[in-house]
């Protein structure tokens, strides 16, 4: 292990590390994560969805998994905070005829009362009482999102003792607010399942990312840490942690 030469190459990582919509094809080959968990959420939104349905997709990232849907254009809605992916969003999505608006508060979301049959929202903020003003009678909304307890163990790896960013989001906790805002439960799971590391460099450039979950991180910082990861991957062929996923269906 020839620590400058690893150095080098962790803090080119660092320097490229950006996003693209919701891209992680950098590191692909390099991590694995979600590949087995209980639920497939494309599968459940398409068994829900069909194609007279006003639908909206908040936080819709670089409206990836939107498009993917093939819905009627005229009857999709989108919304979208991170600035780079708002600019990405009216790039692609207006031009197609689909509804999109900037947003960053889930508590006010521009669209009118009762306008939606379906929305969906994949590791996107929401709030309850502003998805049921938005929905129809009987619309239905589908959630799959990162638990609190989210690559605890990673963090704990490079930045011992770091806050949890976001506490009670768990399916105990979320379902109850969602049954308090008078919606119906369909169906409710919480899964904890692997992540995989196989390079180290693949992390440093994912801890960048997900920089919520690793405020602060850098290579300089976090140098030793990364040393020992090194030696894990080496040993072990891998550095592992554990992913905390939850799925929410709830019908007005």
């Amino acid at each position: 292990m020839n620590k400058d030469h690893l150095k080098s190459i962790w803090k080119k990582e660092e320097q490229i590390a950006h996003i693209h919509g919701w891209d992680f094809s950098h590191i692909r080959g390099k991590y694995e994560e979600e590949n087995n968990l209980p639920w497939d959420y494309g599968k459940l939104v398409r068994q829900y969805l069909k194609s007279d349905m006003d639908i909206l997709d908040y936080d819709t990232g670089g409206g990836e998994f939107l498009l993917s849907l093939r819905h009627p254009y005229e009857k999709t809605s989108a919304t979208e905070g991170y600035p780079p992916n708002v600019k990405l969003c009216r790039d692609k999505l207006l031009p197609l005829g689909i509804h999109f608006a900037e947003c960053n508060d889930p508590s006010r979301i521009p669209f009118e009362d009762k306008m939606f049959d379906l929305i969906i929202n994949r590791h996107g903020s929401f709030d309850a009482g502003e998805l049921y003003r938005l929905l129809r009678h009987d619309g239905i909304f589908i959630t799959e999102q990162v638990g609190e307890d989210n690559e605890r163990d990673l963090v704990e790896m490079v930045l011992p003792g770091t806050e949890k960013p976001f506490p009670h989001m768990n399916l105990t906790e979320q379902r109850k607010i969602f049954e308090d805002a008078g919606f119906t439960i369909v169906k409710a799971e919480e899964a904890y399942r692997p992540i995989k590391f196989y390079d180290v460099g693949a992390f440093v450039w994912f801890a960048h990312i997900i920089e919520w979950e690793f405020p602060d991180f850098s290579v300089d910082r976090c140098l030793e840490q990364l040393f020992k990861m090194q030696e894990m991957i080496e040993k072990d062929g891998k550095v592992e942690g554990t992913i905390h996923r939850y799925l929410i269906i709830a019908r007005k």
